[in-house]
């Protein structure tokens, strides 16, 4: 096996691992799972709460079809809603209510706590975060906006 399949399959497992993670805490504390927040936090980032659905999908690295699947339970319990473009009805958006604003920041909180227990020291120095950080921005990886490392 080559060097590089083997790093591939093991950064394929270390994300499992770290989803599997961030689902049993964010479900058992939010009934949310990680896919869930990711979508959340984009738009709890984007101008207004909102953002047009195939950009939220881009974003996102999904398809619109994918997005609109996401973002309908989202819907359904009240932490987004649809709204409309009021010139152009073909447009649609996906924002959060006062209710997703105000669960995401507690879903916020709990996903600090993990990402802080992955990382945490004497395992992980704060040079090795960074560094993991900009290797995995070089994958093609992306944070969220001002949270990104720069390539080295």
């Amino acid at each position: 096996m080559s060097d590089a399949l083997d790093a591939s399959l093991r950064l394929v497992r270390a994300q499992m691992s770290l989803v599997k993670r961030f689902d049993a805490s964010l479900s058992g504390l939010h009934g949310v799972s990680l896919a869930d927040f990711t979508m959340l936090l984009r738009l709890g980032q984007a101008p207004g709460g909102r953002m047009r659905r195939v950009d939220l999908a881009e974003k996102l690295g999904l398809t619109a079809s994918g997005a609109s699947r996401g973002l309908t339970p989202l819907e359904r319990i009240g932490l987004v809603t649809r709204e409309t473009d009021a010139r152009d009805g073909r447009v649609a958006y996906a924002a959060l209510t006062a209710t997703g604003r105000e669960r995401l920041t507690d879903m916020l909180t709990t996903a600090e706590q993990i990402a802080a227990e992955i990382f945490a020291a004497p395992l992980w120095s704060k040079e090795d975060v960074g560094h993991l950080s900009a290797l995995l921005t070089r994958l093609g990886g992306s944070g969220f906006p001002g949270h990104g490392t720069p390539p080295p």
